[in-house]
Formats: C-alpha cells, sequence, structure tokens
C-alpha cells in the first residue's frame, strides 16, 4: 500500500481504534480535548500493535551524523607535476586533457640549446670513456710484454676510472633533465607516473622555463576529500571513520585517512582529509558531493530514527510513550540526515512511537479540528 492510500484510509483506522475502547467513548468529551490539546493520546497495546506504530528507543552515547559540504580532488600522493628540468621551445606535445598516459612515457619534447649541450657533453663523455678503455687495454699488453712500466698501468686504470665518472655525471645530468630521446637538440619529456593527463599548461611552439609546468598527472583510481572540521567535530573524529559521500542518486564510503593536528590560519577550522577507491572513474576531481560522517553523540544529544520526528504545533517532537499512550516532547534536532537525527531534550531512556507515528500526529489534529469546530 502506498502512503498516499495509506494515509487516506487513517481516518477510517483511527475511527476504529478509538471507538473500539469502550472506556475511551465513555469518556467525557472535555476529557479527551483536553488530554490531545495536552498533546497526550490515550491508547491500549492493542490499539498501538492495530494502528501499526513500533516502539523504538533513542541511541545515547552513540552515533550521530555530521553532514558537510565537500569537493572531490585528486590523490595528492598520486598526483605529480610534468616538467622539464631545462628550458627551451615546446616541438610536440603527445598527451591531451584527460588522456591516459604510462609511465616512462614520452608526453613532450623540448627544442633547446641547453639540451644540445647536454647531448654533446654525454656523447664527448662517451668517446673519452672509449678511448681510455683502448689505452688501459694496450697499456696492459705492453706491461705483459715487459715494455712498459707499471707506472703507465698504473695511470692508465686511472684515467680509465676518471673517464667512467664523467660519463655517468653526463648521463645522471641528461636523466635529472627529464631527457627521455629525441635529437640532439631536443629533449623527450616523460611521465613520472601512470594515469590520466588532468592539465596542460602549454601550447605547440611555447618558449617554457626550466622546471616550468607542462602537465599534471593523475592516477585517479583513488580520489580525496577534503573537509574542514570544528575543533569540537574532530575531536570526534578518528583516522579510520568511515564517510559517506553522495552526490545524487550516488553513494560511496570513504575512509578517514589524516586529521590535522593544527588547525588552518585563514579559517579557524580543522582540516582532515578522506580517501575513496575510484576504480571505476565515477567519481572526478571538482565534483562538489555531501560528505556524512559518522560521530559519536556530543553532551546530551541522542539519536532516534527520522521516522520518529514529527511536527506538532509547529514544534519539531517525538511521541513519547506513557502508561496510558503517548504524549508529544519537544525536541531540538541538531542534525538530520542518512535516516537518523541527533536530538536534544531526551534523557535516552524513553520509549518511542517509530514508525507510524505520523498517525498519532493526525488524531491529535483531528481533536484539535473538533475542538475547534465547537
Amino acid at each position: 500500500m502506498t502512503i498516499s492510500k495509506y494515509r487516506a484510509a487513517l481516518p477510517l483506522a483511527l475511527a476504529f481504534l478509538f471507538a473500539g475502547c469502550g472506556q475511551q467513548a465513555e469518556a467525557p468529551a472535555e476529557k479527551a480535548e483536553e488530554r490531545k490539546a495536552e498533546g497526550e493520546i490515550h491508547l491500549t497495546a492493542k490499539q498501538i500493535a492495530a494502528a501499526g506504530i513500533s516502539l523504538v528507543r533513542p541511541s545515547t552515547g552513540g552515533t550521530g551524523v555530521l553532514s558537510l559540504p565537500a569537493t572531490i580532488e585528486s590523490d595528492p600522493q598520486a598526483t605529480q607535476v610534468v616538467s622539464a628540468a631545462i628550458g627551451g621551445r615546446v616541438v610536440a606535445l603527445n598527451r591531451n586533457l584527460g588522456e591516459g598516459v604510462r609511465r616512462g612515457e614520452v608526453v613532450a619534447v623540448i627544442e633547446s640549446r641547453d639540451a644540445a649541450g647536454l647531448r654533446a657533453e654525454v656523447e664527448a663523455a662517451q668517446a673519452r670513456a672509449n678511448l681510455a678503455r683502448s689505452n688501459l687495454a694496450r697499456e696492459e699488453r705492453l706491461f705483459a710484454l715487459k715494455v712498459s712500466p707499471e707506472r703507465d698501468l698504473i695511470a692508465a686504470r686511472t684515467a680509465m676510472t676518471e673517464a667512467n665518472i664523467a660519463l655517468r655525471l653526463a648521463g645522471q645530468q641528461v636523466s635529472a633533465a627529464g631527457v627521455g630521446g629525441g635529437a640532439l637538440n631536443r629533449i623527450g619529456v616523460v611521465a613520472p607516473i601512470g594515469g590520466q593527463v588532468t592539465a596542460r599548461s602549454v601550447v605547440l611552439g611555447q618558449t617554457v622555463a626550466p622546471d616550468a609546468e607542462l602537465f599534471r598527472v593523475a592516477n585517479l583510481g583513488r580520489v580525496a576529500i577534503n573537509l574542514s572540521l570544528t575543533p569540537a567535530d574532530a575531536g570526534r573524529i578518528r583516522v579510520g571513520t568511515p564517510v559517506e559521500v553522495r552526490s545524487g542518486a550516488r553513494t560511496a564510503t570513504a575512509r578517514i585517512h589524516f586529521v590535522s593536528p593544527v588547525l588552518d590560519a585563514a579559517t579557524r577550522l580543522v582540516p582532515a582529509v578522506a580517501l575513496l577507491d575510484n576504480g571505476g572513474g565515477v567519481w572526478r576531481p571538482g565534483e562538489p558531493v555531501t560528505a556524512l560522517l559518522q560521530t559519536g553523540a556530543s553532551g546530551d544529544a541522542v539519536s532516534v530514527p527520522d521516522g520518529a520526528i514529527q511536527t506538532v504545533e509547529g514544534r519539531t517532537s517525538v511521541f513519547v510513550r506513557t502508561k496510558e499512550g503517548f504524549r508529544a516532547v519537544p525536541v531540538t534536532v541538531s542534525s538530520r540526515v542518512g535516516g537518523v537525527a541527533t536530538v536534544t531534550g531526551l534523557s535516552g531512556r524513553e520509549s518511542l512511537a517509530g514508525e507510524g507515528s505520523f498517525t498519532l500526529k493526525a488524531e491529535l489534529a483531528k481533536g484539535e479540528a473538533e475542538h475547534g469546530g465547537h
């Protein structure tokens, strides 16, 4: 049965329930009106069961729900800037925004005189190393024939060692410059990690300075959610606390990875980061989402099912079970998300009307209407 049909049947059901109790029917109309005006409804256990009203208890010292606006970001530990250590003119861009790239793949080519100098140094160091190796081989033969003195052999070995050191140094300089192939005056800039290109800062033909950002590559298999918490809320959050992420009909569960031990100087809030698995690429960096954090209820707050909350005479209330039936008790709601409401105004030991509590609200409204008609 749909909710609209159920509500349409309420007047009949309530009439049957309250007329079925002889004692209730015999009670003076004035007393019944007085009870309803005070937010009280007299019901027996059988009537409660027949009306489909479930009984629930508040959760004390349990969890509340904190709702925060947030934004999906790239995981800082899986994001890297692609740049060249030397300046020059961009002559090739092999990847565009959103395209995938493998680690070590050449994503840009830069033409530079500095690159030519580095390449030339490597070739010169290689030539010197080859010559030193040839001289060492010759000195070893002459020394074996007792034609050349030992000091010449030692000098050749030393020269060979120095040439190899120079060759390694030249190679390291080329590697540090991000050279990944190309002509003598060109360097190929390679991707340091695999992932997707999330930013491109240059165009073909542009002259760039050393260490200028060319691309930004991110592995989006995991994304980050940056949160800002009040100090009080941060005290109830721990590493590993679950975070429900919502955007429209999509939901996912992340986990708190970091809670800052210091406040942000500008906002006076506590930064926190949650990490979310994104293997299917469902979540995109820059997307606004709602983050729901499970937190411990603070102070005298208790948690009740969302269905137990009703509005009675303009006040947010719950129906507390009494010996005679129920009484509407005003409460203050501090959060109401995820099917759970965190409220103050209850001790936590009460028994409340949960599912079906709106029938009690309807009965009170009916009593008020009848009283107003007189």
